[in-house]
């Protein structure tokens, strides 16, 4: 499978008193407000660490939902909260806390497939920084 996917950002002004927005090809994000507000304090709208974060959940519960699968498991649910964490001006840790509702299996098999998640899962892969998971059934 091969595909391409596109967002696009604008930003105005200058790095602290400017702002900008983003959008995605799908339009679920549609000129979403970002600034440096909303990236280093509390303003209203998103940021890159936040989409990032998004993006890191969404990939890899899929991910683990396929592995699952393969090995005869379906989950009821899985609950990922991706936390990104910058410092010094860089992403320097990704940790997933993964809640998982998966009929039948043991805590050990689901954390051996969860790492395998983490491990394959293509955004995972994308990333340069450590990313620590902590997974348990529910």
């Amino acid at each position: 499978m091969k595909f391409t996917r596109s967002a696009k950002a604008q930003w105005k002004g200058s790095g602290k008193e400017g702002k900008g927005t983003i959008s995605t090809e799908s339009t679920v994000l549609q000129n979403a407000q970002y600034s440096f507000n909303t990236r280093f304090e509390d303003g209203k709208g998103t940021n890159p660490e936040e989409l990032i974060g998004a993006a890191h959940a969404g990939c890899f519960s899929m991910q683990l939902s396929f592995l699952l699968g393969e090995s005869g498991y379906t989950p009821t649910s899985l609950d990922v909260n991706a936390k990104v964490d910058f410092k010094d001006g860089e992403i320097v840790k990704i940790t997933l806390n993964l809640i998982g509702d998966v009929p039948n299996i043991n805590e050990d098999e689901f954390k051996t497939i969860a790492e395998k998640a983490k491990k394959i899962c293509p955004v995972s892969k994308l990333l340069n920084t450590e990313i620590e998971l902590n997974a348990k059934l529910s």
